[in-house]
């Protein structure tokens, strides 16, 4: 009977050790210490018939303590979560404001006709609104008189119209320059009277970027 009382509990530890192999290695030197401080308590007993249900009590203790420390075991797994892309958003192109001034002359005069101050004073208004600005007031002739003349009268064109802008409409004069051309760039036909009444003339540009 006794050999029996002495089987079953060595039985029983074979299969909770068994339950025990499923842990991690590293929970292995806990789970055999715990066994054993509890093996060796219950070993005491000189009963050959309570030493096999010690082993059992101190094998159950074990697995008990090495099933719980299992238990605590998390699997931690690392996902990575992509950012959306963000599309990337060119800056608008700056525009490009113009206004074009074009003021027309009588034959051999430098007088700035009256019907030219609103054409003037639209320019003037546009260089108040963009300080920033400057600009190249341009004379020019028709081919008629010689071309020393004609390069004179076309800078005293240019001077007439710069001289509007700053003293009647307030540009600064640093901000205007005058030049003149002559009769070296026709826009028209210099062999008829309506082509040397085009040619007649006064022309300037002024441009500003707006962001």
């Amino acid at each position: 009977m006794s050999i029996v009382r002495n089987a079953i509990p060595l039985v029983v530890l074979t299969g909770v050790l068994s339950g025990c192999a499923g842990l991690q290695k590293s929970d292995w030197p806990t789970c055999a210490a715990v066994g054993g401080v509890t093996g060796a308590a219950l070993g005491a007993f000189e009963s050959s018939s309570y030493a096999g249900w010690g082993a059992l009590i101190a094998a159950t203790t074990a697995g008990g303590y090495c099933w719980a420390q299992g238990q605590g075991q998390e699997v931690v797994t690392q996902v990575e979560v992509e950012e959306p892309m963000v599309p990337s958003i060119d800056p608008a192109p700056a525009e490009t404001l113009r206004v074009e001034l074009d003021v027309k002359f009588d034959f051999d005069r430098q007088v700035v006709k009256p019907e030219s101050y609103a054409d003037i004073r639209d320019v003037a208004e546009f260089m108040k609104q963009f300080p920033q600005t400057t600009t190249v007031v341009e004379g020019h002739t028709d081919a008629v008189g010689t071309e020393a003349y004609n390069q004179s009268l076309s800078e005293r064109r240019a001077m007439a119209v710069r001289e509007v802008l700053v003293s009647e409409f307030g540009i600064q004069p640093g901000r205007v320059d005058a030049i003149g051309f002559g009769e070296a760039r026709p826009v028209a036909d210099n062999d008829s009277e309506e082509g040397r009444a085009i040619n007649r003339r006064v022309e300037a540009v002024v441009e500003a970027r707006v962001e």
